[in-house]
């Protein structure tokens, strides 16, 4: 498996991408455990995860960076100058602060349907045609066969029950999410084709700029959220800090470092079809036609799009080998 400049493998990418995204899935459920058992909203809840995404991740990269320096006493690290850092940083940390905001001022606008619908519909589009003007990253035939069945899956799975309205303004929360999420998707991949991003460094203060943003509008809805079961609450919150955020980014920023933007964008449409799944398996939700449908397109667009990266990163590597 061709390997990128940041030394991680297309292959390991694709997993990346893959985990992340059936990770980022079940935070709807895990969310909706913790509005249950707490008069906690929507943007605390995003505030506490990151912020506690920020420590958890911030306190690894401290131990990893402790145990460097023990195995090795001529250990001296070698970092990227703050001047370079903090613009990719900024930029990052906002682009997830305005896609993650905007969509839930959708969600809360025009439903969850046609929110989910809007953002995550437009966004592989506006990934797409990001990528072809910025870096000439083709789709392709196959590929553009891919988008689309993928958007259609999504649709289907979405909206096949029936009973969505929408409304102008959720609609335009949406594309302006859909935004951000195409711009913090082409900044990661623009920064990680030669290999000098750090995506755990990303990661990290990325979370910790999203904190700073979002912290003012959660002090308004409120901070501290009340609860009759504090420990039940505090489990659910923390699983959301962890697996979903912390663990699950962490592997984004990764694996879109070295994945073409289109097929991160397609990759990461995992995480509706894997909250469909939790709802039909765990929540006891009514399997209908409309949401096997749209698992069968969009699961077969993954794959469609996870095998032609794979025979371009085995073409390349012998196109290396080659010359």
């Amino acid at each position: 498996m061709s390997t990128a400049a940041s030394g991680l493998s297309v292959g390991r990418g694709l997993f990346y991408l893959i985990v992340a995204g059936t990770a980022w899935g079940t935070a709807g459920a895990a969310a909706a455990l913790v509005f249950g058992a707490s008069d906690m909203g929507p943007v605390s809840l995003s505030f506490w995860r990151c912020a506690g995404g920020f420590v958890l991740l911030f306190a690894v990269r401290l131990v990893r960076s402790l145990g460097s320096c023990r195995r090795s006493s001529s250990y001296a690290a070698v970092s990227v100058p703050l001047r370079r850092r903090l613009p990719r940083i900024v930029a990052t940390g906002v682009a997830l602060a305005v896609f993650q905001t905007a969509y839930f001022a959708s969600v809360e606008s025009t439903g969850l349907a046609v929110g989910t619908v809007v953002t995550m519909g437009s966004g592989p589009v506006l990934i797409a045609l990001g990528a072809r003007l910025t870096m000439g990253e083709r789709l392709g035939r196959g590929g553009a066969v891919a988008v689309v069945g993928a958007l259609a899956g999504l649709v289907v799975l979405v909206l096949g029950g029936g009973g969505a309205s929408v409304r102008p303004l959720g609609v335009m929360w949406g594309l302006l999410s859909a935004a951000a999420y195409a711009a913090m998707t082409l900044l990661t991949r623009w920064w990680g084709r030669d290999g000098g991003a750090d995506a755990s460094d990303t990661t990290v203060w990325s979370f910790a700029v999203v904190s700073v943003c979002l912290l003012p509008l959660a002090a308004v809805e409120g901070l501290v959220p009340h609860s009759a079961d504090p420990a039940r609450m505090g489990l659910y919150l923390l699983y959301i800090v962890v697996i979903p955020t912390a663990v699950a980014y962490a592997l984004y920023f990764a694996g879109a470092a070295v994945i073409r933007s289109a097929t991160v964008s397609v990759i990461t449409l995992l995480e509706p079809l894997s909250a469909a799944v939790i709802a039909v398996v765990l929540l006891g939700e009514e399997l209908t036609v409309s949401t096997v449908v749209g698992m069968l397109l969009m699961l077969a667009a993954v794959t469609g799009l996870a095998v032609a990266e794979t025979r371009g990163a085995v073409a390349a590597r012998r196109g290396a080998v080659l010359v």
